[in-house]
């Protein structure tokens, strides 16, 4: 089970830091990562993190802003957003999938457990 939160409502040029934290089992060898969908659009690859080895990965347009961490003693993920403009208002969701690859970090429909989302609206 994830659960999101950390979500609101930001100005421009603010931060804001999301955290999913994971119940219900070991997370050895998981995938976890954000994922975004705004009204009326496709949902979009944030970032991901593996459980194991800390490595991370980021969609392009934001690596520059948006940072992923993990803190192994709460089980929890934790989305660092800064600089933070009107068109990264959406609703944010992690997801968690075992046994990932980095070259399938981006693949929604992969990714078997959710958390509900939290919104971010920043406004200008």
């Amino acid at each position: 089970q994830l659960q999101a939160s950390g979500g609101g409502l930001v100005l421009a040029g603010g931060s804001l830091r999301l955290s999913c934290v994971a119940s219900g089992g070991t997370l050895s060898g998981y995938g976890m990562s954000w994922f975004r969908q705004a009204p009326g659009k496709e949902r979009e690859f944030v970032g991901g993190i593996k459980w194991t080895g800390g490595s991370t990965t980021y969609a392009d347009s934001l690596r520059y802003r948006f940072t992923i961490s993990k803190d192994v003693t709460k089980n929890t993920v934790y989305l660092q957003m800064n600089n933070l403009k009107p068109e990264d208002t959406a609703v944010y969701y992690c997801a968690a999938k075992p046994r990932i690859i980095t070259s399938t970090f981006g693949v929604s429909f992969s990714y078997p457990y959710w958390g509900q989302g939290t919104q971010v609206t920043v406004s200008s």
